[in-house]
């Protein structure tokens, strides 16, 4: 008599337990915009066959001069990807009589070394102070206009023309002079000694060593940071002591420079520049996206917070400026559209000579609609989140663009990889790909993969779901039907002019299941297939598409094959076919970018809420195994999921970090001391920790971000902002994870 009053409460107490469970929602975290610190670099290039830099300073105007051996320079007509010259600086049109063999700032004035007095134009001209060493080429400002003045060997402290100190190194050759400001002495760095001459006028030996090259006070003056060709040493003043041992754990050991700028400690070397962070570790300035050329010679501080970084070929102008993500992505938004969209596609600048964008030309690619889907969910995104009346104009233009490679052609339901004029087949990549279309005067180009795909389901998808414009909502759907109709009717392949499937467009379960469990294409084709399926399902209503799924899923085993973990994919067995080999060698990025790019569809469209978790598990563990990577992209694509943990913080670092030159140049990182090499492995990660995206080369999300050079000719190309940033900005802006900017 007690056991259905038993049961009715347990069932009772079960419904209460689903209510409250069902009302608890997971918060995820949100990235208040505010303004951040972002570098860039303007360049000014010199005539390395007229001129022989040496030092590079400015003053309390603004004003950059630059001492070579043949005389005054200052820099011409530079802006952010814009390069610069260095031309004569003729303002003071008497100076070219003085001998000038050193310059300095004194009171942020500019200030001038001769071969027999020290001098200014500030001051109305007052300081003039003479010296007695013809050979002069060192000197440092100290307390009331007094200067410590050295041709290498001997040394005289003047003021007002007075010489308040005459004496000599005895066993070195002096390099540098510094000066103390707490305690009134100067310091004098030879190549293999440290002297110290005290306010007092007592010269005195502080520390023996060996290949000095530079050296600064740092530290509010409570410390002496040493360069030397194999590391850098501390020095502390007050005791006389060196602090530890040599550090050589740095980017590069060779140091040509050290200087304190605004508090951080800066070093030259004959492989670019790098300065200490508060963590202690180093942000390198490596490549011409940050210097004209890699053996720096001086560095010192620039107008507005800038740094000055002098090399062999020019100054690299190191610019700091405060903006938030939001003015981040209005930077991008206008690159995109001046030099990045092509018939409507998002595309590359192509054919440039060592960075002039005026050279370049926008060039086709076997992605195009991939690049483009991927800056039309951008964009979409954009509009979703605020409403932006440009943002669906975007979008619009770029529906088109795809919409047009499914008309392009002769075969129907078919898409191009791209569309070109007519005329100039041989100039286009791929040239044996591309055919004559139907239409007058155009080409298009043919053997289509899943990769664009995947990309136009996601589009047409999001379109339908988040476009408020009927016209084009009906458009993305009637795309979307019309390629889905294509495969399904041909048996799961993407069937080319030729009759036969493209080589990669293939979803059928004779080829997925072929290749072994731990092969990747088997995963991916199946997780794509059921995300496309369903994304057409669920705008259409066709019950083609669900059957077809579920088919997949149940009969031919999808869905196993889609929830395999993504710790068993690794290389196919010694007994697989050579293609199996061939497509698990390592790592795909590829899939990594088909795979996200699919998710949207997959978890955001699913049949049932049975599938949706599933869906979500299958989510969280592909996104484990790409933490180490730090993309942007995917951490806010795993977003989607409600997740709370889906590293934020990693994906502001992205977007915060990604250069604002998205130029090609040649980068190298592999020669560096200051980061962890690991052993070959499957993923071909090189690095223990991931280094930031401005230190690399520019990436697109199917590449590895663990590549730690770039070789050959730098500067031919420039990468659009709309697949790699716009995406994920915009994205995570629309999923509510990155707030609009915070004033």
């Amino acid at each position: 008599m007690r056991k259905p009053f038993y049961l009715s409460f347990l069932v009772f107490f079960a419904a209460v337990i689903f209510y409250s469970c069902s009302k608890t929602t997971t918060k995820q975290p949100v990235h208040e915009d505010k303004p951040f610190v972002q570098d860039y670099s303007i360049k000014y290039y010199s005539d390395t066959t007229k001129l022989n830099l040496l030092a590079a300073y400015s003053d309390r105007n603004g004003v950059i001069q630059i001492l070579a051996k043949e005389g005054l320079q200052h820099p011409y007509n530079g802006k952010l990807l814009y390069h610069g010259s260095i031309e004569p600086d003729n303002s003071y049109r008497f100076m070219k009589s003085k001998k000038i063999s050193a310059t300095g700032v004194y009171d942020k004035q500019l200030v001038y070394l001769s071969d027999s007095v020290v001098f200014s134009n500030a001051w109305a001209g007052t300081l003039f102070s003479k010296h007695t060493l013809p050979g002069a080429k060192l000197f440092a400002g100290g307390k009331d206009f007094t200067f410590l003045v050295s041709d290498g060997k001997s040394l005289q402290l003047i003021k007002d023309s007075k010489n308040l100190y005459s004496g000599s190194l005895p066993d070195d050759e002096a390099i540098s002079i510094r000066y103390q400001q707490n305690t009134g002495d100067f310091w004098i760095l030879g190549k293999k000694t440290l002297y110290a001459l005290s306010s007092g006028n007592v010269l005195t030996k502080a520390f023996d060593g060996a290949n000095f090259t530079s050296f600064d006070v740092v530290s509010n003056n409570q410390k002496l940071i040493i360069g030397t060709t194999d590391g850098f040493i501390e020095f502390d003043p007050a005791t006389k002591k060196q602090i530890g041992t040599i550090n050589k754990k740095l980017p590069v050991t060779n140091i040509t420079f050290v200087q304190e700028v605004n508090g951080k400690i800066w070093f030259g070397s004959d492989q670019g520049a790098f300065a200490l962070r508060s963590d202690g570790k180093f942000d390198y300035y490596y490549g011409e996206r940050w210097l004209p050329g890699n053996k720096v010679i001086h560095i010192s501080e620039g107008p507005e917070n800038s740094v000055l970084v002098l090399t062999t070929k020019g100054l690299g102008q190191i610019a700091f400026k405060e903006m938030t993500l939001a003015d981040k992505a209005i930077y991008f938004e206008e690159q995109v559209r001046q030099r990045h969209i092509r018939n409507g596609f998002n595309a590359a600048l192509d054919g440039m000579e060592k960075g002039n964008l005026s050279t370049g030309y926008m060039s086709d690619s076997d992605n195009d609609g991939l690049w483009t889907t991927m800056y039309l969910g951008g964009e979409i995104f954009r509009y979703a989140a605020t409403k932006d009346s440009v943002a669906l104009q975007n979008c619009r233009e770029s529906l088109d663009a795809i919409e047009r490679l499914y008309t392009v052609n002769p075969v129907p339901g078919f898409p191009a990889r791209s569309f070109e004029r007519s005329g100039h087949i041989e100039s286009l990549s791929d040239s044996e790909r591309w055919q004559q279309s139907p239409e007058k005067e155009w080409n298009w180009k043919s053997t289509t993969s899943s990769d664009e795909i995947i990309g136009h389901v996601f589009a047409f998808g999001a379109i339908a779901e988040l476009i408020d414009d009927e016209p084009m909502k009906k458009k993305a759907i009637m795309l979307l039907d019309t390629v889905m109709s294509h495969i399904v009717k041909n048996d799961m392949y993407l069937i080319d002019f030729d009759g036969k499937p493209t080589m990669w467009g293939k979803w059928n379960p004779k080829y997925v299941n072929a290749f072994p469990t731990n092969v990747g294409d088997r995963k991916l084709n199946s997780s794509n297939i059921v995300s496309m399926l369903q994304t057409a399902y669920h705008f259409t209503k066709k019950e083609k598409y669900k059957t077809k799924a579920f088919e997949l899923m149940n009969k031919y085993g999808y869905y196993e094959n889609m929830m395999r973990p993504m710790s068993e994919i690794g290389k196919a067995p010694d007994d697989a076919d050579e293609h199996a080999k061939h497509m698990s060698d390592g790592w795909n990025h590829s899939d990594d970018e088909m795979y996200f790019i699919g998710y949207w569809g997959l978890y955001r469209y699913p049949f049932n809420d049975t599938l949706k978790t599933a869906y979500k598990k299958q989510i969280l563990d592909h996104w484990q195994v790409e933490r180490p990577e730090k993309d942007g992209a995917w951490n806010i694509f795993t977003a989607l999921t409600g997740t709370d943990e889906f590293d934020l913080k990693e994906a502001v670092w992205y977007l915060q970090e990604y250069p604002l030159d998205l130029i090609n140049w040649s980068i190298k990182n592999s020669h560096r001391k200051d980061i962890e090499l690991l052993e070959p492995n499957f993923r071909k990660q090189t690095t223990k920790e991931l280094l930031p995206p401005d230190e690399k080369p520019v990436k697109r999300h199917n590449s590895n971000t663990f590549d730690l050079d770039r070789g050959g000719v730098g500067g031919t190309s420039e990468e659009s902002a709309g697949d790699i940033w716009l995406l994920p900005y915009w994205m995570g802006r629309y999923l509510g994870v990155i707030s609009a900017p915070v004033k």
